[in-house]
Formats: structure tokens, C-alpha cells, sequence
């Protein structure tokens, strides 16, 4: 495994891994203050009882995501130190936001722990909501340094290096909003189905019904919105691809042709070597229509970008189609969820469903993870820095894949105890309650 491998495969697994828990970290804390709000309005002890039981959630989860989050920051330097030379000084700010965020995130979960019964109610639920909004910001800043790898902005890049820095332009890059929108909701998407599901789950096994039927309510109510709204969302980002990565979107699409009424295939597999779709169900024109709201527009193919420039199609293309197919079961599930949620009674087979939900959420986003980072390659900057460019010369990054990926399996195998012993509580603690 050369140095290149090792790096992109370290630093592969290692965002693949944090990604859940910062997703998780975001939405969690939202869901907790909707229940404590709702306690202190109604003042019904379930909401209490919602609340304690997703802070203890909460609390897991955050911890964990800082650990990962902190392995990601030495990663960065560690792993692309050509990257960071010139990246450093004109990402910095987005950087140095998300770390702002993370403080206050950090200094809100101590006092809502903390604060039961030494602040006053409505005060006290203010510092649980600003862990989420926190959390949330949080992301926002981070994605925003993501989106300046796929659409640079904010310098003059002369005889290889960057000169003129403007660090606002910088951060908020033609694909900071799209790339913003796509990821928030699915965060609120995946993790208010998951939550839902594991509810569900307690609730078809008998346990503390009324409950776990209050705490399905609130998670879906954020996760269906949300996965109602992500099509729209990904139909905006589909057509800012089009326009600021064009080999990214013939490569997610499978389009190798240049033409009018470009196809949108739905499954199939790339061939790369005979570049055709292979077992694909071509939909004419929607790939057009989808790009530019044209069903006639031309839609740039594969054959216009150097074949050295080319991501890895199938993988791009498999990924993206997982992450629809899943959005689109979520979107119809969320519009039922209403429907039911409207007429007052959730049937059976919808619980079960929503029990399969628990992991497909984060499956999508790590499939969206995937279009999004195998997309831009061979660039880590788009169009101004390759990825081989960037990664250290030190040899021996392979000793370093292995111990990253010891560490991330005993952060999971931790984590996975921890939240095992806390549902294990979670039934036997409500285990005669009707």
C-alpha cells in the first residue's frame, strides 16, 4: 500500500466514521429540547423522561465525536501538508468558526447537565437548545470548508500558490449553500428516522408505549420534514454541480456522451472501458431536465474531461444511487408519517418499517459522503491541486492507517457497548410501565 492508498484510506474511514457521530451530535440535541419543551409546557412527566433519556444519548454521542473530530484535525496536517500550506491561510476562517462553535457546544451540554434544579426552567431548556443550534453551526462551518474543495474562491492562485486571500469569499463559495442545505437535512433526516425506529422498536416489544409513541412523534416529525424537503434540496445541488463540477456530475449520472436530452439512469453499472450504462433503466431527458430544467439542454459527458481527470465512475455512480433510492423510500415514509400522524393512529406495519429505517439514514449519508469526495477526485482543490500533490512524503503512512483504524474500531466497539447499556436501562427501567 503506497502512501497515497494509506492516506486517502485513513482519512477515508476516519471521516466515514465521525461523520455519524457529528450528524448525530447536530440533531440529537434538538430532538432533547423539543421534549423538554414540551414538558415545560404541558408538564407531562413523559417529556421529562424523553429529555433525561436522550441527554444521556447526547452525552455519549459528544464525547465520542469529539474524540473523532480531534483525530481528523492532526489528520489533516499529518497526512496533506500540501494541502494545508496552501488551504491553511484561506480556510482558516471557517476553521476557527467551527471551533468557536464546538467551545460554546461544550460549555452549553455542562450546564444543561449540570443545571436541573439550579436554573430556572426556561433558562436551563435555552442552554440544552444551544447545544443543538451549537452542534449545528458547527457543521455548517465545516461543510463550508468542504465546499471551497469542490468550488475554490477567495484567492488568486499564480505560479502555484495562492496570493490576494480574501478568507470571507473563501468560506462562502458558489457551493457552500447547496452543499450546506443537502447535508443539514440529512443529518435531521437520518437521525430523527433512527431515533424513531429504535422507539418503535421498544414500543412493538411492549415497552412504555405511551412514551416511546411521544418520542416517534417528535423524532419524526424533524426526520420527515426533513426527508420531505431533501428532494427538493437535491435538485438544487444536482443543477450547481452541473455547473461548478461537471465530470462529477457525468460520473454520479453514469453520462459518458455529450448531447441533448441526456438520460437519468435508474441502477445500472458504468463501464468505464466500453463507456456505456450496463443494465441501467435510461429516463430520457431527465438528466437534462434535472442539470438545467430542460428535458432538450445539453448535459457535458465524461468524453469532454481528460480520461487522467476522471473519479472513479462506478464507485461514484453505485454510491449515488444508493443514497437516492434510500432518500426517496425516506420522502414517501415521511409523507405517510403525516397522513398517520394526521388520522391519530400509526399501524403495525408502519412501526415495523420504521424499525428498518434505524440504519438506512446513515447508510445515505455515507453514500452521499462518498459521491462528494470520490467525485472531486483526482483534485483535492478542484481544478487546482491534485490529490497525489498533496499528501506527505514521509513513507510508512501504511503503520499509521492500522493504528487509526485500531483506534476508530475501539472508539465504535466503546461507543457501541455504552449505547447498548443505555437502551438495556432505557427497558428495564420502563419495563411494567404500560
Amino acid at each position: 500500500m503506497d502512501n497515497l492508498i494509506a492516506a486517502r484510506a485513513t482519512m477515508g474511514f476516519s471521516l466515514g466514521f465521525h461523520i455519524i457521530f457529528a450528524a448525530i451530535g447536530m440533531v440529537m440535541p434538538l430532538l432533547m429540547s423539543a421534549a423538554h419543551y414540551l414538558f415545560l409546557k404541558k408538564k407531562d412527566p413523559a417529556y421529562l423522561e424523553l429529555t433525561k433519556m436522550w441527554l444521556k444519548g447526547v452525552a455519549i454521542f459528544f464525547a465520542v465525536g469529539a474524540v473523532s473530530g480531534t483525530v481528523l484535525s492532526f489528520e489533516l496536517g499529518l497526512l496533506w501538508p500540501g494541502f494545508m500550506k496552501h488551504a491553511g491561510p484561506i480556510i482558516g476562517m471557517p476553521f476557527s468558526w467551527e471551533g468557536t462553535a464546538f467551545f460554546l457546544e461544550a460549555v452549553a451540554i455542562g450546564l444543561f447537565l449540570y443545571g436541573w434544579k439550579r436554573m430556572k426552567p426556561w433558562v436551563h431548556w435555552c442552554t440544552g437548545l444551544t447545544v443543538g443550534i451549537s452542534g449545528f453551526v458547527s457543521g455548517i462551518f465545516v461543510v463550508a470548508a468542504n465546499g471551497w474543495m469542490n468550488a475554490p474562491a477567495g484567492f488568486d492562485w499564480i505560479d502555484g500558490a495562492a496570493h490576494n486571500v480574501d478568507p470571507v469569499k473563501a468560506m462562502f463559495n458558489r457551493a457552500w449553500l447547496h452543499e450546506t442545505i443537502h447535508m443539514q437535512l440529512a443529518a435531521l433526516q437520518a437521525v430523527g428516522f433512527a431515533v424513531a425506529g429504535i422507539h418503535a422498536f421498544l414500543y412493538l416489544r411492549g415497552r412504555a408505549q405511551a412514551l416511546n409513541l411521544k418520542a416517534i412523534k417528535i423524532a419524526l416529525v424533524f426526520g420527515a420534514s426533513a426527508a420531505i424537503a431533501q428532494p427538493f434540496a437535491g435538485h438544487f445541488a444536482g443543477q450547481r454541480v452541473a455547473e461548478l463540477q461537471p465530470a462529477k456530475l457525468a460520473a454520479l449520472e453514469g453520462h459518458f456522451k455529450t448531447g441533448p436530452r441526456a438520460p437519468l439512469y435508474i441502477g445500472g453499472i458504468p463501464d468505464e472501458d466500453t463507456q456505456t450504462m450496463r443494465w441501467g433503466i435510461p429516463l430520457p431527458g431527465m438528466l437534462s431536465f434535472i442539470a438545467f430544467n430542460d428535458v432538450d439542454a445539453v448535459v457535458a459527458g465524461l468524453d469532454q474531461v481528460p480520461r487522467e481527470d476522471w473519479p472513479h465512475v462506478a464507485i461514484v455512480h453505485v454510491s449515488f444511487q444508493i443514497m437516492v433510492a434510500i432518500g426517496m423510500v425516506m420522502a414517501l415514509s415521511g409523507v405517510l408519517f403525516f397522513v398517520f400522524l394526521k388520522r391519530r393512529i400509526f399501524p403495525h406495519w408502519y412501526l415495523c418499517l420504521l424499525v428498518l429505517f434505524i440504519p438506512l439514514g446513515m447508510i445515505a449519508i455515507e453514500a452521499g459522503w462518498i459521491v462528494t469526495e470520490v467525485g472531486r477526485q483526482p483534485w483535492i482543490i478542484h481544478g487546482i491541486m491534485r490529490t497525489k500533490d498533496a499528501v506527505t512524503p514521509v513513507p510508512g503512512m501504511v503503520y499509521h492507517f492500522y493504528l487509526f483504524l485500531v483506534l476508530y474500531l475501539l472508539l465504535w466497539c466503546v461507543t457501541g457497548w455504552l449505547f447498548h447499556r443505555q437502551i438495556q436501562a432505557v427497558q428495564k427501567k420502563f419495563e411494567d410501565v404500560p
